[in-house]
């Protein structure tokens, strides 16, 4: 019986040693080599001081090394901190930081942006580098992990309720937030994805998706979990549809995971009508609304295939789902986000946390064994984070908030109709504005800053901002775009930056984003 996300290889090694675990670009690892190579990196890990509930870092690009520092990781009781490997220097000092990494996995081609923050951080071992890097740190490479001993490692016991990763995302006060996810709560989102979406041992998953984004773990824990095959998917291919959807048909992929903007790409250019793609069996889809006329041409393209749109904030990894039978027959029907899986329990409430039902708009309050601790180091946060609810006395029962309005439709299902506050959803990232806003704030030529979403030539949502520079400066908005860069994550910059003179206020003299999102939507489609 698997209890520990870190038994997962081990557990499938037993029963399928032979079948392929990982795949990258025509080389792949077998469950048997992964469960010996997951060992190695354990030992090596705890021969450098890591101990149960330390975190280490994952700063790399995809590569069949990244399976083995996720899983080698949790084997050597620490979590695993997976860090954007396209992160600016800044962001990376911060996360290394606030969890106090002081072993990186990483690879030579992240000597130029590690080497920026030299004498920054607690930082003190590389693994995966080489020793002609230039950095001054102790390093270790895969060869001398290849090397070290193979037995399982001898460890404290761990727990289901220690930490078994943190990821990282935007933070409303201009910080990124670690999102703490347990033993339990991932493993629960592992056997709860296979039950629903059918996962099997003969399954070959795909998703385009960095492992700091909460969509990687259906990858590296759900897929392994039943003894499936993951093809990891270089990061260059979401920029190429035609190659992307070539890799499926020649992989023959069976599950494909993706955000709408994603899949949208691949119909659009992907040239899918010339491809044999009669292997997938089932698309998913979430992170923020599919248009309807592409997903009607999506399915009629892929008519073998099921779709599901599925819903959860990284702080539950996963809690609805919604399988489509028929898609929908106009363009202004949304998608549903349907029904709380088995297991979990969906509340909807007022301002005042009063339950409200059936069409009445109201907050999604999700109760779910998926669900994060809390987030790391942010007590402010789970102060807020969290409802409880006391049916009876001496019993309580938490319930994480998400942020999100939704109503129910007559069959039940719940229908996504927009956030609370100043988060959005663009290609399937959660972007929080005032992150975006604080960032160019701290432009010395910038006297005030406002970010808005807007709608994108696909259909789907893209940031835009807006400022007021200070008297006299000449400044441009690609330079600014250029200084945003150092500071935010590329999912996170701006697509426009419009310079204004005045901004548009509230009665109270706030910012009216709202009027700003309008004025610059009407100038879009005139």
């Amino acid at each position: 019986m698997v209890y520990l996300l870190s038994q997962i290889i081990d557990n499938a090694a037993q029963k399928f040693p032979e079948r392929q675990a990982f795949r990258f670009q025509g080389d792949r690892a077998i469950y048997a080599d992964l469960s010996v190579w997951t060992n190695q990196l354990a030992n090596v890990l705890i021969e450098q001081g890591v101990k149960r509930g330390d975190r280490v870092g994952i700063f790399m690009n995809k590569c069949l090394e990244m399976p083995i520092a996720v899983h080698g990781i949790m084997k050597a009781g620490a979590a695993y901190v997976p860090i954007d490997p396209a992160a600016p220097a800044e962001r990376l000092k911060f996360i290394i930081n606030d969890c106090n990494i002081s072993v990186l996995i990483s690879d030579n081609a992240k000597a130029r942006v590690l080497g920026t923050i030299t004498g920054q951080t607690g930082l003190n071992c590389l693994i995966g580098t080489v020793t002609d890097a230039g950095l001054p740190y102790s390093t270790i490479s895969w060869d001398e992990i290849r090397s070290a001993p193979a037995r399982h490692p001898l460890q404290h016991p761990k727990m289901e309720d220690d930490l078994a990763y943190i990821m990282y995302t935007s933070g409303s006060t201009g910080q990124p937030k670690g999102i703490m996810h347990t033993h339990r709560s991932g493993l629960s989102y592992a056997k709860l994805s296979a039950e629903t979406y059918g996962l099997h041992e003969s399954d070959r998953l795909g998703n385009h998706s960095p492992l700091h984004f909460d969509m990687s773990t259906l990858d590296f824990l759900s897929g392994p979990s039943q003894g499936a095959c993951t093809v990891l998917i270089p990061e260059e291919y979401a920029k190429l549809p035609a190659s992307l959807s070539k890799l499926i048909e020649e992989e023959r992929l069976t599950v494909w995971y993706s955000v709408p903007f994603a899949l949208c790409q691949l119909l659009l250019r992907g040239a899918l009508e010339s491809k044999s793609l009669d292997s997938l069996r089932w698309v998913l889809f979430g992170g923020e609304p599919f248009p309807p006329k592409y997903l009607r041409t999506l399915m009629e393209v892929l008519p073998q295939a099921r779709f599901s749109n599925v819903y959860g904030p990284a702080e539950v990894n996963q809690c609805t789902f919604y399988h489509i039978t028929e898609p929908p027959d106009n363009d202004l029907e949304s998608v549903p986000i349907g029904k709380v899986w088995p297991n979990c329990e969906g509340l909807v409430v007022d301002n005042d946390d009063q339950p409200v039902s059936g069409a009445n708009q109201g907050e999604l309050l999700i109760r779910t064994p998926t669900m994060m601790r809390g987030y790391w180091n942010r007590d402010d946060l789970n102060a807020k984070a969290f409802f409880i609810r006391e049916p009876f006395s001496n019993y309580s029962e938490i319930f994480y908030r998400t942020g999100d309005l939704v109503r129910q439709n007559d069959q039940g299902d719940y229908v996504y109709l927009g956030r609370k506050d100043r988060q959005i959803k663009t290609r399937g990232y959660r972007v929080e504005l005032d992150e975006i806003e604080a960032a160019l704030s701290r432009h010395q030529e910038v006297e005030e800053a406002a970010a808005f979403p807007l709608p994108d030539t696909e259909g789907t949502t893209m940031v835009a901002a807006a400022v007021i520079l200070k008297n006299g400066s000449s400044i441009e908005s690609s330079e600014l775009i250029h200084f945003l860069r150092s500071l935010l994550p590329a999912y996170a910059l701006p697509g426009i930056i419009k310079i204004y003179r005045i901004f548009p206020r509230t009665s109270s003299g706030k910012i009216d984003r709202l009027k700003l999102r309008e004025f610059e939507t009407d100038k879009s489609t005139n």
